[in-house]
């Protein structure tokens, strides 16, 4: 038999009763003496970030609710006011013909310089609210997306061309409102 003082400095005495194994799991068994506690304590801790996550759930909703809100009341006063810029701007040119109108005796020179002022007010104002006129030249390529073809006449010009404008078209902000009347050239 060995004496236990015989042993080496370093080593230590493993009681009998444990092993390795057994050791090592004797830390956590320390550390957790209550089992029914700690579940206990993990369940209060989970329910504690259900709460939270619930909590930001509702938040981050009612934050899309209310800027879906806004975006609609946004939306419904642009549709409702949409045209006052454009409104404001012909307002002058309803006053100079109420004016030109109100003036008891007029001579024909008086009211075509007249209408012809109130005509310059007119394309001011659409030219302002980018209402843009589409009167293709002579000779210019027929473009279906701004013209539309009354009818087809033989010319000497090239096939599908302009030969004449019956009606000028416009456009808003790059948007035909109505495509230019012509007549086009046709195949030979």
């Amino acid at each position: 038999m060995s004496d236990p003082t015989s042993q080496t400095p370093n080593s230590t005495q493993l009681p009998p009763d444990l092993n390795s194994d057994e050791m090592q799991a004797a830390p956590a068994a320390q550390a957790s003496a209550d089992p029914l506690a700690d579940a206990q304590a993990e369940i209060a801790n989970l329910k504690a970030q259900n709460a939270d996550l619930a909590d930001q759930y509702l938040r981050a909703q009612a934050d899309v609710q209310n800027a879906r809100r806004r975006a609609d009341d946004e939306i419904t006063k642009a549709r409702k006011f949409a045209v006052e810029g454009f409104a404001d701007s012909l307002l002058p040119v309803l006053d100079s013909l109420e004016a030109g109108l109100a003036i008891p005796n007029v001579s024909l020179e008086q009211l075509r310089e007249g209408s012809e002022a109130t005509l310059r007010q007119l394309k001011s104002a659409l030219e302002r609210n980018k209402v843009v006129e589409i009167n293709p030249s002579a000779g210019t390529k027929f473009d279906p997306h701004h013209h539309q073809a009354i009818s087809v006449v033989p010319a000497e010009q090239e096939a599908n061309t302009v030969v004449t404008v019956l009606q000028k078209g416009y456009s808003i902000a790059e948007r035909v409102l109505r495509p230019a009347l012509v007549t086009v050239t046709a195949p030979k």
